[in-house]
């Protein structure tokens, strides 16, 4: 049954993980796949300190591809402080379940209730951000698929201007960089396997 597709925020609530690093992406990992996970993880052995937002020159982040399996439509969020159409997402803040971190994002963020989060994750990304008010940092960003419930309305927080589905053709034109129309091909790509 679709809906049931990935862990729930249940499944996830008492798990423990105690090593941070990210787990290997599903599909074969491609040459700039092996890159940003070799970067992670020397980064990690440099930094103890990589789960929590003060980590500089950068910390680990998680992010989520909200997919309606109904359509294959893709959530995104204009993010109403980096004032770009973006996945869903945000800081780890201690927690190293980074799947559990990517799904407690996506829920606050969307407003879905009955998301499921696909482990392992499908994309691995390190990009640079200049919030307002901060300094200028490194995201290592782990990203997952997140399946919603077909035919979910989102309804936005404050972190976000607008809230719109769009298909995977639609990305270059919101001005979707590299590293999100790769998240995009992953994980439409693994949603077909769960659901082919």
């Amino acid at each position: 049954m679709i809906q049931q597709i990935g862990l729930s925020a249940s499944d996830l609530a008492n798990r423990v993980v105690h090593d941070p690093r990210p787990y290997v992406v599903s599909g074969p990992p491609g040459p700039e796949q092996k890159q940003i996970l070799a970067l992670i993880d020397t980064y990690r052995g440099e930094n103890p300190g990589l789960l929590e937002r003060t980590c500089r020159p950068g910390h680990l982040t998680a992010s989520a591809l909200v997919v309606d399996p109904s359509n294959f439509q893709i959530l995104l969020l204009f993010h109403s402080k980096l004032q770009r159409w973006l996945q869903p997402g945000g800081h780890a803040d201690g927690d190293a379940d980074l799947a559990r971190v990517a799904l407690r994002e996506a829920t606050e963020e969307t407003g879905i209730a009955g998301l499921r989060v696909v482990e392992p994750p499908v994309d691995l990304d390190v990009h640079v951000v200049n919030p307002p008010a901060e300094d200028v940092h490194e995201h290592h960003d782990v990203r997952y698929l997140v399946v919603a419930p077909p035919e979910s309305v989102p309804f936005g927080n404050h972190e976000s201007e607008e809230l719109l589905w769009v298909g995977k053709t639609d990305l270059p034109s919101m001005g979707a960089d590299v590293g999100l129309i790769r998240l995009a091909e992953r994980a439409l790509t693994r949603l077909e396997e769960l659901t082919g």
